[in-house]
């Protein structure tokens, strides 16, 4: 899985596959989930990023 925040267009992206991306859809205001060919989430675009979480720029990974 990658991260990804581009701070000038204030978009956060995570990238879950390397498969590209066949279509889009913007499940809510902002939020667009991408998917392959074969229908599988690759990737959640986050719109407005800093308006929509608290600070984009931390990341806390956890294994449970």
């Amino acid at each position: 899985m990658k991260v990804k925040y581009d701070k000038e267009q204030d978009i956060l992206y995570f990238s879950f596959s390397n498969e590209p991306v066949y279509e889009s859809d913007e499940e809510k205001k902002g939020i667009i989930l991408d998917y392959s060919s074969s229908g599988k989430v690759v990737g959640i675009e986050v719109l407005n990023a800093s308006q929509q979480m608290e600070n984009p720029l931390k990341l806390e990974y956890e294994v449970a």
